[in-house]
């Protein structure tokens, strides 16, 4: 079997905001094609690991590096960054789907998922339509290009805030709660885009209260409280023997 590529370390990152400490000495490796699921209570540091992990907050101190390049390093307990242009070009890496779509208002579906590929990526406009017809042709949304996201339901715009992460063609899909701002109903329908995702080995990391959908698209499952990881393992190894606490989290949610 052929050795994956390790495309997200995060090592021994602490971070405190206003004197309190929301992350301490957490550690994490992805390889490519992997699904993780970070679950565990509200306030956890579930979201702060991802804004940390996609240079939306610095880490106080720790290492952030993406396929062997380091974005920070610890130097003399603090985080040292890269220059403004390694950070660009590691940007590129990743994408982020938002709980709350962040999709522009004024925007075209269309243009939504085209804008920043032809502004900032510098493709062509052709091959940025190219793209995000394929996208929305994958995601059902074929008819909505045209339609401003106030004509969409909930699950549709997410479903777009999707398209448009993936037209940037990423090697890593981060998801932050993608579901915490849908009714059920249309929960289903983004979680069946991921597991879709998932099929195709796209690499995901995905902060989730969704627990039957981690345990069933997961390849690992963290467990987080208090800024540290209390149990990491594959789903069976979660749920079928979590520690004390975990269990006690997973039976409440039950």
């Amino acid at each position: 079997m052929t050795q994956r590529q390790v495309l997200l370390e995060m090592n021994h990152v602490k971070k405190s905001f206003d004197g309190v400490q929301v992350l301490s000495d957490i550690s994490l490796a992805v390889q490519e094609g992997e699904v993780v699921s970070i679950i565990g209570p509200s306030g956890s540091g579930k979201s702060t690991l991802l804004r940390l992990a996609t240079l939306l907050e610095r880490l106080d101190d720790g290492e952030l590096i993406y396929m062997g390049e380091a974005a920070a390093t610890s130097e003399n307990g603090k985080s040292v960054y890269a220059s403004k242009e390694k950070l660009k070009q590691l940007r590129k890496v990743f994408g982020l789907v938002f709980q709350n779509f962040q999709l522009f208002p004024h925007f075209s579906v269309r243009k939504n998922i085209t804008d920043a590929l032809v502004h900032v990526e510098k493709v062509s406009q052709e091959e940025a339509d190219s793209r995000a017809e394929k996208l929305l042709a994958q995601l059902g949304l074929s008819d909505k290009a045209d339609n401003y996201p106030y004509q969409l339901s909930g699950g549709q715009q997410q479903r777009v805030s999707i398209a448009r992460a993936l037209a940037l063609q990423p090697k890593i899909l981060f998801f932050d709660e993608p579901t915490s701002a849908l009714d059920p109903e249309l929960t289903g329908e983004v979680l069946k885009v991921i597991k879709e995702l998932a099929r195709e080995h796209m690499t995901m990391i995905i902060v989730t209260h969704e627990m039957q959908f981690a345990r069933e698209v997961s390849d690992r499952i963290l467990f987080m409280e208090q800024g540290v990881v209390v149990q990491e393992g594959t789903p069976d190894e979660i749920f079928e023997n979590p520690v004390e606490r975990v269990r006690e989290f997973i039976g409440k949610l039950g």
